[in-house]
């Protein structure tokens, strides 16, 4: 994957990064970067070499090839390996990892090289802004899952720090608290100008929270993008089916962009090749009756399944294959009917060359 290079400043910049343990390749020449601000959910399933790039990046792992920038100055490459505590970085845990013989004070304040009494204005400080004032004397065995991680998080920014790491931080907080904590966090994250590196195997999580997405597969950096670009317009299958189901269709090359059996899709550049494979969300198709658009892929409801504001069609067509639609609840179609599958004006898809085409 050709390098990708950010402005410095205050960001972090991973250069062509591998690592592996023996034979077992866990990144493989890996380049992102994460801007002053930004939240960057990095987004795989277990095993893809998530954890790894973190604990490269905090410097708990040696680097083995590749290079590492924080705030515009290198901290590991084939010279050099700074040591955890001389990089600007902040850990979040999944566990929070919370002192259990401090109180909540003693575990924002660990690690602060403030004096006391400056110490204690930081920490207060901090308690504030995230809304524990009145814990300060709690012991973590008392808090709720939400309020440990606040107090994970301010012991984390006490160092003040350029980088944030997170480790599905709220993976273990109710679905009820999660939204909630987790949009509280990130909004004081971005306010600090701190670049925030998420860990999350939820493309759900990913696409709610992130300003952009990075898909890490097998140790391999297979797209980065903002959540709408990764998950209307993926660069692959692999990708796509990360966040939800795709339809597929087969185009041919037209006049300003792919004609398909639903509708022409738009598209100024096209890979060079004359025959497509069109990936396609299930909202991004529409349902009329067969008497509607004279273009379109006819076919009869095969199921209908409901799932509060949203209703997901299946389509069986008319040479054998099978289409899913999304519509907003709810729908007037029912199992059986006659239907023709069209596209939507403001359809998105990824648009691949089809092998041999």
């Amino acid at each position: 994957m050709a390098t990708e290079r950010a402005a410095a400043g205050d960001g972090l910049v991973l250069e062509r990064v591998s690592h592996a343990f023996a034979s077992v390749t866990a990144l493989d020449d890996v380049s992102l970067t994460v801007e002053a601000g930004e939240v960057h959910c990095l987004l795989g399933p277990s095993g893809s070499g998530k954890s790894t790039l973190l604990r490269l990046v905090a410097g708990l792992d040696s680097l083995q090839s590749g290079r590492i920038e924080i705030g515009g100055a290198t901290v590991a490459d084939s010279q050099s390996d700074e040591p955890p505590e001389k990089r600007a970085t902040g850990f979040v845990f999944q566990d929070y990892a919370l002192f259990p013989h401090l109180d909540v004070a003693g575990n924002i304040g660990f690690g602060m090289k403030a004096a006391v009494a400056q110490r204690s204005e930081a920490t207060a400080e901090l308690l504030e802004r995230i809304g524990l004032s009145d814990f300060a004397g709690a012991m973590p065995h008392t808090l709720s899952g939400g309020q440990q991680q606040r107090v994970a998080l301010a012991r984390a920014l006490a160092r003040g720090p350029r980088i944030m790491l997170m480790d599905e931080p709220f993976s273990g907080l109710d679905s009820s608290l999660r939204d909630e904590v987790r949009g509280r966090t990130l909004e004081l994250l971005r306010q600090e100008g701190v670049a925030t590196l998420l860990v999350t195997h939820s493309p759900e999580e990913a696409l709610a929270v992130g300003d952009r997405i990075s898909v890490l597969v097998g140790g391999k950096l297979l797209q980065t993008g903002s959540p709408l670009d990764v998950y209307a317009e993926p660069l692959s299958r692999d990708v796509g089916t990360i966040f939800g189901p795709l339809n597929s269709l087969v185009g041919q090359r037209a006049e300003g962009g792919v004609e398909t059996a639903c509708g022409v899709y738009d598209r100024a550049e096209l890979p060079d090749a004359s025959r497509f494979e069109v990936l396609v969300r299930p909202e991004a198709l529409e349902i009329v009756a067969p008497e509607g658009p004279s273009r379109g892929i006819d076919g009869r409801v095969q199921s209908v399944v409901h799932a509060g504001p949203t209703v997901t069609v299946r389509v069986a067509t008319e040479d054998g294959t099978s289409l899913l639609v999304s519509e907003l609840t709810p729908t007037r179609w029912r199992s059986e009917d006659a239907v023709r599958v069209v596209l939507r004006s403001t359809a998105r898809a990824s648009i691949l060359p089809l092998s041999g085409a």
